[in-house]
């Protein structure tokens, strides 16, 4: 029993350092570091990166709101030349889906959700399933948290500083605290 939970531990990390690699990419082009891979079996089936948060004069004036990893991650599956059965696969993000993200994979019926760091502004996976309609409430999705959580805060950071030094604003964040064990959590950030 011991080696089945560390082979697996070992996996959920080996999976989280790909999505974290998307995460990377995202940062480089100035996007939010997030980053998704979706797993069937141990194969990575799609992956997808933050987009859509970098404005750009003449070409994006809006921030997109829906091109989220986990979503780019999603479509990605419908062209996959491998059969995908979502029963059988594990999303790995590098932040906890928020609630648009989190009801597409409800929807998509991927049965188990792994991701590095919670999201105490928008995060979708600590909704009570039991009071929605039985479409949600039935999902059986199963939810782990915290696999390489420090990786993940850290390219967080390095956007929310990169940020700062390109806008001229400052960045606050009120503040990081300790909080549920060991670890941070980050409890509130702004643009001024």
């Amino acid at each position: 029993m011991f080696d089945k939970e560390k082979r697996k531990r070992s996996d959920d990390e080996t999976f989280m350092r790909i999505a974290l690699d998307q995460a990377e990419k995202a940062l480089e082009k100035g996007e939010f570091p997030v980053g998704c891979v979706i797993v069937q079996e141990g194969r990575v089936m799609s992956r997808g990166g933050r987009t859509g948060t970098v404005l750009n004069t003449g070409r994006r004036n809006l921030i997109s709101e829906v091109d989220h990893a986990e979503i780019l991650a999603l479509r990605q599956l419908e062209t996959c030349p491998v059969p995908v059965v979502p029963a059988k696969c594990v999303l790995y993000s590098t932040m906890e889906p928020c609630l648009m993200c989190f009801g597409a994979i409800l929807l998509s019926g991927i049965q188990t959700i792994v991701y590095a760091f919670e999201d105490p502004m928008g995060g979708g996976s600590a909704c009570d399933l039991s009071s929605l309609p039985i479409l949600y409430k039935n999902s059986g999705i199963q939810i782990k948290k915290g696999v390489c959580r420090r990786k993940s805060l850290d390219l967080f950071f390095k956007f929310l500083i990169k940020r700062t030094i390109n806008t001229g604003r400052t960045v606050c964040w009120n503040s990081m605290y300790g909080t549920r064990g060991n670890g941070w959590r980050l409890n509130k950030y702004c643009f001024l």
